[in-house]
């Protein structure tokens, strides 16, 4: 049963070229590591992990790749290694570089290596002359000894199935479910406990380490955010020039990031509701209200009845939830598209929200799906967990839910269901307070729907001395947009150090 969690930035802003994540699989299959050590040096110590040099090789015609090695297990150094996947934009200015700028898009799941693949696009001509873009897909995603759970035929089965029990037979079916699910994963990924965001922070350190680097230089989007504050908490010394757009709060509870989430998508669509008015293809009714009750009851009538999307394919309830969920994450090119689809929907026909699911999943156009992002999202979510609720506290949970966010509340009510099943010992994550380190400048957009503002202001007071800049506007995070007041910003930061005033405030237009 997969639910809608935080969604990474290059899809929304890039087009990525989904293939890419294929393509380095095979690549990186034959691309050699050297991992040098003494002959007295085993790596049953971390110094050899610290003192591992890469072999970078040519790759896409200006890339380079490589491999870096990192433990398992930071307690256990003799339970084996994983395999990390490196792509390496250099540095226009190799005379002049300021060292690296290692990048993570979100998820969890999503591949920092597609990311850095994009550099040109993403960053100014000034940040590409003076870095080296860094991408890696963090342990357990992409080609980074991947989790892999589901086949494509079930993970659309799992997109599929009904995210909303209203009844015990259909909660019954939904536990039979994540438990099947968990079941498939611990057959499935060896060391399944062992690839929690606190570890890919870890691996980190021991990336800029080899990388040569006396600070760690890092752009952080959405849950990229957390991996960052990881970071910082850990190796405080060790920061250097940290972006963290789009901020996933620290110090919130589980339960209470998932219902700020839930009340962010709500605020969200409220948003699209109230603009949809001034379009002129609007199918919806006012007032606005009215618009979300028109909404709400296509979601219900999905449940009961699952529409015509393509060929041999239906849009269920959740899928229907999942589409119009993830287009909201843009308001410039989702709102529009959400718009056609929702005209479509009430006329029966789901092609559109398809579609809209399709990119949001990464599934192609034969039926597969590019990278492993679900299953990925899956089982890092659970083991961040701060807390591993019961059944029956979860649905103690959903009148809260339902309370504060009438439309995505019981939907995301159960997003961690599925956790309490694993096997074995899971330590949950304890909230980080307070952290001390060189500034780190936030970014947080007033209607982000997968991270709301408020997680930036709770991040900013996690980070003592860090900056924010806040986007009055809607859709998901706030650099890479053209806007010049937070681009040039965060590209000042970047190449002088030079922060904001902490107060910065940036629209991003109507």
């Amino acid at each position: 049963m997969k639910i809608l969690k935080s969604k990474d930035f290059s899809q929304r802003q890039l087009g990525i070229r989904k293939f890419l994540v294929l393509l380095l699989v095979l690549l990186l299959v034959s691309v050699a590591l050297v991992f040098q050590r003494n002959n007295s040096e085993s790596t049953d110590t971390l110094q050899a992990y610290q003192n591992q040099r890469l072999t970078w090789t040519s790759c896409y015609g200006g890339f380079q790749c490589a491999q870096m090695k990192v433990p398992v297990d930071y307690s256990d150094l003799n339970a084996g290694n994983f395999s990390i996947a490196l792509l390496r934009h250099k540095a226009k200015d190799h005379e002049h570089k300021l060292g690296s700028l290692l990048v993570n898009p979100g998820g969890p799941g999503a591949s920092g290596v597609d990311f850095a693949y994009n550099a040109p696009a993403i960053f100014s001509a000034a940040i590409l002359a003076k870095y080296d873009i860094v991408g890696f897909d963090p342990r357990g995603i992409g080609a980074s000894s991947a989790i892999h759970c589901l086949t494509d035929k079930e993970t659309d089965a799992n997109y599929a199935s009904d995210s909303k029990p209203d009844s015990p037979s259909e909660l019954n079916k939904l536990i039979k479910e994540v438990k099947n699910y968990v079941a498939k994963c611990e057959a499935y990924t060896p060391n399944v406990l062992h690839y929690g965001t606190i570890d890919s922070a870890r691996d980190m350190d021991l990336l800029r380490n080899a990388l040569g680097d006396k600070k760690l230089n890092f752009l952080g989007v959405s849950y990229g955010t957390y991996l960052g504050t990881l970071y910082a908490s850990l190796f405080p010394t060790h920061v250097g020039r940290i972006v963290l757009d789009g901020a996933v709060s620290p110090t919130s509870s589980t339960l209470e990031q998932d219902i700020s989430q839930a009340v962010g998508f709500d605020y969200a669509l409220r948003a699209f509701v109230a603009d949809c008015y001034k379009r002129s293809d609007c199918p919806l009714n006012d007032p606005v209200d009215k618009g979300l009750s028109q909404i709400r009851s296509l979601f219900e009538g999905a449940a009961s009845k699952p529409l015509l999307g393509t060929p041999g394919r239906v849009v269920t309830e959740s899928l229907l939830v999942l589409g119009v969920a993830s287009a909201l994450y843009d308001s410039e090119t989702g709102w529009p598209t959400l718009r056609v689809a929702l005209r479509e929907v009430m006329k029966g026909n789901a092609k559109t929200i398809l579609s809209l699911d399709d990119e949001y999943t990464l599934r192609n156009s034969k039926g597969g799906y590019d990278g492993n992002e679900t299953d990925a999202s899956f089982v890092i979510d659970c083991l961040d967990s701060q807390k591993y609720l019961s059944t029956a506290q979860i649905q103690a949970n959903v009148a809260q839910f339902t309370r504060r966010a009438p439309i995505f509340g019981p939907y995301l009510a159960y997003s961690g269901i599925g956790c309490q099943f694993f096997m074995g010992e899971k330590v949950p994550v304890a909230p980080i307070k307070q952290i001390s380190t060189a500034p780190i400048l936030i970014v947080g957009t007033t209607g982000d729907p997968a991270t709301p503002y408020r997680w930036a202001q709770d991040l900013q007071k996690t980070l003592l001395g860090s900056h924010l800049i806040t986007l009055i506007g809607n859709g998901h995070t706030g650099y890479g947009r053209g806007l010049d007041c937070v681009d040039g910003a965060v590209d000042k930061y970047l190449l002088t150090g030079s922060l904001p005033k902490i107060d910065l405030t940036c629209t991003a237009g109507p």
